[in-house]
């Protein structure tokens, strides 16, 4: 069913119950779909005008119609009291405990996604509207001892896998749509509010990117549409004498193509290098197409030494209002 509706690959604990609730929906609209379309060719075939049928004064006298009606609407409450209703609130009152779990601050901009970690003890620090610049954009107060090891980021969210994530979202102007395909998440971000929401990622984004190879024919000899985007070779491709043309990870040109091509190699794999975006799916303004960041599930060796990396770039002792952001 979920490739029939061409569903992203699921990456999230609760994505089974989501995608089996779309499922069932969607059989819902089938059968109504069915049903209402074989009545209608019904009725143009009944009473179409050359039957010459004669008027029914007195009009259908059964209760079909009304068992059907009643039927749907069982079926309606059973798909929201048995599907809809313990999947929400399983997302909205049952948090993981914080010292479990990944909290991470996303804050909406236009049109950009402003990513705030709390560091290693724990306390998100002050921020201040006052302080918002273009290089403090959410307002960070260096000089707040809770947040001289906060990390900030633009555009990229580095989690690791297997461990609940705790987002606390919120915005800076206007509403905006925190969307993760993926992890099977979507959220407004309201202004002058902080939505809480959380999901476990099961899956690394390198996992994700194998998933996702697929074979790529260049034999006409032309870089093929489909990767002249954020794609990458999924192995090593070199030529008889051993020299790589392009090796895995790296991006395919048109003079790539055409080595490749005089090597006698006319398929290669290749999957998207950023599989798993963070996506508005609230149209913004006019620079809404621009609103796209990206998100890193690592192992949680990766994931500390990422940590480790950024906490090495945080600037010691700059006033609040110079202080920069850590990219």
């Amino acid at each position: 069913m979920k490739e029939f509706l061409g569903l992203p690959i699921d990456a999230a604990a609760h994505g089974g119950d989501i995608d089996q609730m779309i499922g069932v929906v969607h059989w819902l609209m089938f059968v109504l779909f069915a049903g209402w379309g074989s009545f209608f060719i019904y009725t143009l075939y009944r009473f179409r005008r050359r039957a010459q049928s004669a008027a029914n004064y007195t009009g259908v006298r059964t209760h079909v119609s009304s068992y059907l009606e009643a039927g749907l609407a069982v079926f309606e409450v059973v798909l929201l009291v048995g599907f809809a209703f313990p999947l929400w609130s399983a997302r909205v009152t049952e948090f993981p405990p914080d010292d479990t779990a990944t909290v991470v601050r996303v804050v909406a901009e236009q049109f950009i996604w402003n990513i705030h970690y709390p560091g290693a003890d724990g306390e998100f620090g002050t921020t201040i509207a006052s302080l918002v610049s273009a290089e403090n954009p959410i307002g960070l107060d260096r000089t707040d001892p809770s947040a001289k090891d906060d990390i900030v980021s633009v555009n990229q969210m580095n989690l690791p896998v297997n461990k609940p994530v705790i987002v606390r979202l919120t915005t800076k102007d206007v509403i905006h749509s925190f969307g993760l395909p993926l992890f099977r998440v979507k959220q407004d971000a309201i202004p002058g509010e902080t939505v809480r929401l959380w999901f476990t990622p099961t899956m690394t984004t390198a996992e994700i990117r194998d998933r996702l190879v697929r074979r790529y024919s260049l034999r006409e000899g032309v870089l093929p549409r489909e990767l002249q985007g954020p794609y990458s070779a999924a192995e090593d491709y070199a030529d008889k004498d051993g020299n790589v043309i392009v090796g895995k990870g790296y991006s395919f040109s048109e003079e790539a193509v055409q080595q490749l091509t005089a090597a006698g190699i006319f398929d290669v794999k290749a999957s998207p290098d950023s599989p798993t975006e963070i996506a508005c799916a609230q149209l913004c303004g006019l620079g809404h197409y621009r609103m796209r960041g990206f998100v890193t599930v690592q192992t949680q060796e990766e994931f500390d030494q990422w940590m480790k990396e950024q906490e090495a770039m945080i600037p010691q002792d700059v006033p609040a209002e110079t202080a920069p952001q850590v990219q």
